[in-house]
């Protein structure tokens, strides 16, 4: 068939052995330039994929799902919960207050974050429970004047359970007034992830409402557990969004700033990463310029055997993508099997590393995950094969732009 002339013709080029072995080296290399930037991109992508799941989880430990909240005042949380019942998609709800406070312990001051709850329903909107979680809010419950710190802050400050500390509010210490102070005691330590949430300490509602009544911003408000974290705006905003006076605030939301900066840096890095597949592209030109100059003989002969110049144009465009889609394909497969196994291979380098003599140093890389997403792994192959695809063009351009008379004639 005409139409698979130029098919035929090109693949015969690209897998016919050359003798110019500068262009088969140049070749080699425009493959090996694609498939190694396709398999890197894959492998840092599916790495920052795996970073943003554990930074999430570990936003998450601590950052409510979405919080609804008044304009102005407390919210009515108990009229809110019968809405957030309604919604299957709403897993729990609990009341909270949170503000800024002081906790001293043995005459050492540290600022917490501060935040009064139900112990009951706390423990139900918890988003990852671990397995020591229900007895630690059933202790709290069971002791008015208890007290849940964070494990880093407990660890700072050499803190033991059943021991006692004080906590007053940050608006009070800059009044000067100590009247809300509040002697608690410690029933236990709570993870509060790795990021921004290490100076967590929960109490009971009531008694935060004491020690914060004198802090303006310390209002009542509804922590929200969804059952799809990443779609918790919809989620909140078809039980509450026509309920006038509530505002609703998302853990996206909250957490903008590091998560907004993970997306730019994943981008970046994209971008940076395609200048390899680039690279490879440009061997490509380089490659179909040679074979150009090499085959203008065959190229006059042909036209004047009736083939026209898309013809000709097509033949170097398949010849030129045979490197493009065999560059493509090794890195993804490579990129794909080194996503998924990129914990194991850290894990053997670490234990490689931490034999040799680095002067008591260890390099710990076993906590590094990743994560495979099969549509950034699409968009990537299609990525450098359009780059591939774009590479070809000026050089088929040339190729089907040869006049056999001028080439014919010195033969």
């Amino acid at each position: 068939m005409p139409g698979l002339f130029p098919i035929y013709v090109g693949l015969r080029y690209s897998v016919a052995r050359r003798r110019n072995l500068l262009l088969s080296f140049v070749t080699f290399l425009s493959m090996l330039g694609i498939s190694l930037g396709v398999m890197v991109l894959i492998v840092a992508l599916s790495v920052m994929n795996g970073s943003i799941g554990v930074l999430r989880g570990e936003a998450l430990k601590a950052a409510p799902h979405v919080t609804l909240s008044a304009a102005e005042g407390d919210l009515d949380w108990q009229a809110m919960t019968v809405l957030a019942q309604e919604n299957p998609e709403i897993l729990a709800a609990a009341p909270f207050v949170e503000a800024e406070a002081v906790l001293r312990f043995h005459g050492r001051d540290a600022f917490v974050r501060l935040r009064g709850v139900l112990p009951e329903r706390e423990l139900e909107v918890l988003d990852a429970q671990g397995p020591a979680d229900g007895e630690l809010f059933a202790g709290m419950a069971e002791v008015p004047d208890g007290m849940i710190v964070s494990a880093r802050l407990a660890a700072s400050l050499g803190i033991f359970p059943g021991e006692q500390a004080s906590v007053f509010s940050l608006a009070g210490l800059l009044a000067r007034s100590f009247d809300d102070s509040r002697g608690l005691t410690i029933t236990g330590f709570e993870d509060f992830g790795i990021y921004g949430e290490s100076n967590i300490v929960l109490l009971h509602l009531d008694q935060a409402r004491e020690v914060l009544r004198a802090d303006p911003g310390a209002d009542l408000k509804l922590r929200l557990k969804v059952a799809d974290v990443m779609a918790a705006r919809r989620i909140a905003e078809d039980s509450f969004g026509g309920v006038p006076g509530v505002e609703i605030v998302t853990w996206q939301e909250e957490q903008a700033s590091l998560f907004n900066a993970l997306a730019m840096e994943k981008l970046v890095t994209t971008v940076m990463l395609l200048v390899i597949v680039l690279v490879g592209a440009v061997n490509i030109v380089s490659t179909l310029v040679m074979v150009v100059a090499d085959k203008s003989a065959d190229i006059a002969i042909l036209r004047t055997m009736g083939a026209g110049s898309s013809s000709v144009l097509g033949i170097f465009v398949v010849q030129g993508m045979v490197a493009g889609v065999a560059g493509t394909l090794t890195g993804a497969a490579l990129g794909v099997l080194l996503g998924h196994n990129i914990t194991a291979i850290s894990q053997t380098l670490e234990r490689w590393i931490n034999m040799l003599p680095l002067q008591g140093e260890v390099y710990l890389l076993s906590h590094l995950q990743t994560r495979v997403d099969l549509g950034e792994v699409l968009l990537i192959s299609l990525a450098a094969l359009a780059i591939s695809l774009a590479a070809t063009l000026y050089p088929a351009w040339r190729g089907s732009k040869v006049q056999p008379a001028e080439v014919l004639r010195y033969e």
